[in-house]
């Protein structure tokens, strides 16, 4: 997985120690109504397109762009879906809190495939035969799925489940 010069530079200062990133996420869906998910090369989960905003960068730029490096497909963003703060402990001990925008986006291009070395394999899902899937993104994809209205966000004082415990990658 390629990581920013300006993460590598704040590792650098901090090492393993809990690093705040902007993150930014994608549930895209097809004219059939699919999902598109990636199978993760960190880890080998199903995960919704993601990653971290780059300084000076907005995250509807982050997700449409986190989709094509990773799954060779164009989207546009449909709405903004949710809002949340998401820790990750990752394989190497690196700690981050994500504090996470996603969006529901709609496929307007490319072909569905593993485009870099983020990806091992591409799928489109029906929304009720989804692969094995955390929490997390089963959050997303509900809330993005879910009917249109006010960003889903955790109000003051929530424990959501899929919210408070590190994953593992």
């Amino acid at each position: 997985m390629a990581v920013s010069e300006y993460i590598k530079r704040m590792r650098g200062a901090i090492g393993h120690d809990l690093l705040m990133l902007p993150g930014a996420s994608a549930v895209v869906t097809d004219d059939d109504g699919r999902v598109l998910l990636a199978r993760r090369s960190d880890n080998g989960r199903w995960s919704v397109p993601a990653g971290v905003v780059d300084p000076g960068e907005q995250p509807a730029d982050t997700a449409v762009r986190e989709v094509f490096e990773e799954t060779g497909v164009r989207a546009e963003i449909v709405r903004l879906a949710g809002v949340a703060s998401h820790p990750v402990v990752y394989p190497n001990g690196d700690r981050c809190e994500y504090l996470n925008v996603w969006f529901r986006c709609r496929a307007v291009g490319g072909e569905a495939g593993a485009a870099d070395d983020e990806s091992l394999e591409v799928g489109w899902f029906a929304p009720d035969a989804l692969p094995e899937l955390d929490e997390w993104s089963r959050l997303r994809i509900g809330t993005a799925l879910g009917p249109d209205g006010p960003a889903w966000f955790a109000t003051a004082g929530e424990k959501h489940p899929a919210l408070n415990r590190p994953d593992a990658l």
